[in-house]
């Protein structure tokens, strides 16, 4: 039986799906967004150590949060390079909504197609699935797929913002993901969990 635990901390005022994986004592964080305060708490509450910071892509409501998490546990940071100017615009993707925010830190790693990243002796696969931005990622193993802002239950990313492409999502949506087994469970960055199969037989941009 697998010692992974995987929670999902649905956050801030975009309602954006944080991810906190720990094993054993060794976490995990995917996508910190607003509320930093309560992924840090959970982290506490399991007495981990959180050992890197994973980036499906870099709009600000998968970031925001990206900075102050670094600064209390000194974990690195791994993105897309092809969303770095994304990133490095986060005071002015806020400004955007009215908000003011400071610079991200910059990142320690880069992440690549095919690359495997590990917390506690469990394997994630980098896919590059850009479309809804130039560098999102999906995280694959385990059975399940963190697919960012790529596919939700019964809808896909946007594809109307800056660097978005949507023949480019479809086609990252059908090669990386609708290529895994029925099972998968889908974990996204936003809304509830689904599955490959259930998108495969009941998403209407899939269909």
């Amino acid at each position: 039986m697998s010692d992974l635990e995987i929670l999902a901390i649905p956050n801030g005022q975009f309602a954006e799906n944080c991810y906190l994986l720990t094993a054993g004592a060794t976490a995990v964080l995917i996508d910190p967004g607003e509320e930093w305060e309560r992924f840090l708490t959970e982290l506490e509450r399991r007495e981990a150590r959180l050992a890197a910071i994973w980036l499906t892509h870099a709009h600000l409501d998968h970031i925001l949060g990206v900075g102050e998490v670094q600064s209390e546990t000194g974990a690195p940071i791994w993105l897309h390079p092809a969303d770095r100017p994304l990133y490095d615009n986060l005071p002015q993707q806020a400004l955007w909504l009215g908000l003011r925010v400071p610079p991200a830190p910059a990142p320690q790693h880069e992440l690549a197609h095919g690359q495997t990243l590990s917390v506690g002796g469990h394997d994630f696969t980098v896919r590059h699935t850009p479309g809804h931005s130039p560098g999102s990622v999906s995280l694959v193993g385990d059975g399940v797929v963190f697919s960012g802002d790529a596919l939700f239950q019964g809808s896909i990313g946007r594809s109307d913002l800056p660097g978005g492409h949507h023949e480019t999502l479809l086609a990252s949506i059908r090669r990386e993901l609708l290529s895994l087994p029925d099972q998968t469970r889908v974990l996204s960055g936003h809304g509830p969990e689904t599955t490959i199969g259930s998108e495969r037989r009941t998403n209407p941009f899939l269909r």
